[in-house]
């Protein structure tokens, strides 16, 4: 293997490893667990999206100066080396999430940890795609890595669900005790999502630090110097902003987009759970579902992307998911897209399961094609504060989707009504990319 294929296997493997703090974490494993723990579905939403938009906030405030001190001191990797340990040490401290001594704000406190230090981190990864390969290329590079990523995860799913998470029954999915002798009774088998979430990371990082090695540049000054300048010129850069207008309003645009995507993925395992009455196990086929989806179709989007470009792929994609919000609102254990149905019914399962594929496929294409356009939005030479910037996009709202859930959840006592924030949000998204160049200020041709 040549050294240049081996750097992008390496940054395909970041996704890999990291994949699984988003689908065992925050959607698939860890979220129902939450729901179990508390008891009422609704009391479970409100809670997880508080506390994911605290953790949202405090991201979106630091993300773009990181950028900033990034892109004057150098050095990418140490940043990585950096939020990697509070990625592992986060995910590591929802073991002690146990039944008989939950503390429902110190592990929402660790989950946070580990959600900054996996966002951060992959602030600085993103900033590598365009180094990677000639801009024709870069499409097909990032949807490969999103499905990579997809794999990975479904595969720490599939772990989490046929050996180690325990149904009401005691057992797995597959009918046996969780490995390891994991108590069921003391819920260690589910628990256990923790650990293995920060053990993948670790090891499956290895590669990447092996292979990804940063190009030779230019002597840059120092952290603290670069700390010093980092607001100044990030005010002076936002003051600007606006007469970027396509960058202005690609950022506003996946502001909304993105947020409205990450609500699916944060609430759709406690929607599952407290409207369909799922199970754990049964929320995890649901994501087993999706991530096969997500990996397939983020891949035909990268390749779409390198043809056609990354605008229409996003396009299609939002009005994708406009479609399934509106959906996922109407299916209940009593009707299903308004008709009525028995209880016993399957029908709002296999309707609720068609959805999850289709969120796996548009939202895997669509993570793939948003980094691709930032890439063309954004100066070469200031990549990494683009990406802060973009993190900023994706995260000053990013307690919006969680709060709306939460407030409108909280005054309906309904948790259908409550993800209906997310259909406006999209549409929003859908609206701004009118004014979005697809090769931002460079010229064409």
């Amino acid at each position: 293997m040549t050294s240049a294929k081996k750097r992008i296997w390496g940054w395909y493997f970041f996704d890999w490893a990291s994949q699984p703090y988003n689908t065992l974490l925050i959607t698939f494993i860890f979220a129902p667990y939450i729901k179990d723990l508390l008891g009422d579905g609704s009391q479970a939403q409100a809670a997880w999206g508080y506390g994911i938009g605290a953790a949202g906030l405090f991201i979106a405030i630091c993300a773009p100066l990181l950028g900033v001190i990034a892109d004057k001191a150098g050095g990418r990797m140490r940043f990585i080396w950096l939020f990697s340990l509070l990625y592992v040490v986060g995910a590591w401290g929802l073991w002690y999430a146990a039944p008989d001594n939950f503390n429902l704000t110190l592990v929402m406190l660790s989950f946070a940890i580990g959600m900054i230090g996996m966002e951060f981190a992959t602030i600085f990864t993103n900033a590598m795609l365009p180094d990677l390969g000639a801009p024709n290329e870069i499409g097909k590079i990032s949807g490969s890595g999103w499905a990579f990523g997809y794999i990975g995860g479904l595969i720490a799913l599939i772990i989490m669900l046929l050996l180690l998470a325990e149904g009401t029954t005691g057992k797995t999915l597959i009918g046996i005790a969780p490995l390891f002798g994991l108590d069921a009774e003391a819920r260690e088998g589910t628990r256990s999502v923790g650990p293995l979430t920060a053990i993948w990371y670790a090891v499956f990082m290895i590669p990447f630090f092996l292979w990804v090695k940063e190009p030779p540049s230019k002597p840059r000054m120092s952290m603290m110097a670069a700390a010093r300048t980092a607001w100044p010129e990030l005010r002076a850069n936002l003051v600007h902003l606006p007469k970027q207008r396509s960058l202005f309003a690609y950022l506003g645009s996946s502001m909304f987009y993105r947020d409205a995507l990450n609500g699916m993925y944060v609430f759709g395992g406690i929607y599952a759970a407290g409207v369909l009455e799922w199970e754990v196990t049964q929320v995890g086929v649901f994501g087993i579902l999706a991530s096969l989806t997500g990996a397939l179709f983020a891949w035909i989007g990268g390749k779409a992307d390198s043809r056609f470009g990354p605008k229409p792929v996003i396009v299609v994609c939002v009005l994708v998911l406009t479609v399934v919000a509106i959906g996922v609102v109407m299916i209940s254990r009593s009707s299903v897209f308004g008709v009525p149905v028995d209880p016993t019914s399957a029908l709002p399962d296999i309707a609720f399961y068609i959805m999850g594929a289709a969120i796996g496929a548009a939202g895997g294409a669509l993570q793939s094609a948003s980094r691709t356009m930032m890439v063309r939005q954004s100066e070469p030479d200031r990549m990494t504060q683009s990406f802060g910037l973009y993190a900023l996009a994706g995260k000053a709202t990013s307690f919006l989707a969680p709060l709306l859930i939460g407030f409108v959840t909280d005054i309906t006592g309904s948790q259908q009504l409550g993800i209906s924030p997310l259909i406006g949000l999209f549409l929003i998204g859908l609206v701004l990319l009118l004014w979005v160049k697809p090769e931002g200020a460079r010229s064409v041709g």
